[in-house]
């Protein structure tokens, strides 16, 4: 009789802690907390924003030490605002060499994507710093945000000193044509992405 209460009591106690056990795993974990908290506007996005005046781009980096923080954010932020130079002036130039009719148009490109890589690293010196922000996590490390920009006008100029000081595209260079193609790609650029 002993064994049997004893029995009865461990089945019992076994149950109840399955029906518990059973009670947890049906928690229902629903999308947020699967994706987490989604941040609409992080610090410096806006600012960090190009429209058909500035080139601008905007970055976050996270350190324990916070110089370095705001020395990665500005890093990551001076990448992003290269490669979109490099992409708005490779539609520019691509434009402007299919519409100008170049008989050797491959050497032309060439020469032109030369010359937009170094005008897009050649404007880095011209950054302004136009949004920066730090915070500091529960953990201890600090996030830091910024936003860059750059003057359409500074690259346009050392394109267009590029162009001048190139004798064979010197003969073909239409300053206006290059000018309102630019011109064209800044506006679309700002139209796509809505600002």
């Amino acid at each position: 009789m002993k064994l049997r209460k004893v029995l009865s009591i461990s089945l019992l106690v076994l149950v109840v802690a399955f029906g518990f056990e059973g009670c947890k795993s049906k928690k229902k974990v629903s999308a947020k907390d699967a994706v987490g908290k989604i941040m609409d506007d992080l610090p410096c996005t806006k600012e960090g924003r190009s429209d058909k005046k500035f080139f601008r781009a905007s970055s976050m980096a996270t350190s324990t030490d916070l110089q370095l923080s705001k020395e990665k954010a500005l890093l990551l932020a001076k990448q992003r605002l290269v490669t979109l130079i490099k992409s708005t002036t490779k539609s520019v130039t691509d434009r402007y060499i299919n519409e100008r009719g170049f008989s050797d148009a491959s050497e032309v490109e060439s020469k032109f994507e030369n010359m937009t890589r170094e005008v897009a690293d050649e404007t880095l010196s011209n950054v302004v710093v136009v949004c920066e922000k730090s915070s500091v996590l529960d953990n201890g490390k600090y996030n830091s945000f910024i936003a860059i920009e750059v003057n359409r006008d500074d690259v346009l100029t050392g394109m267009d000193q590029r162009l001048s000081n190139d004798k064979k595209l010197q003969v073909d260079y239409d300053k206006k044509k290059f000018e309102d193609i630019f011109n064209e790609e800044m506006d679309k650029m700002k139209e796509e992405r809505g600002y």
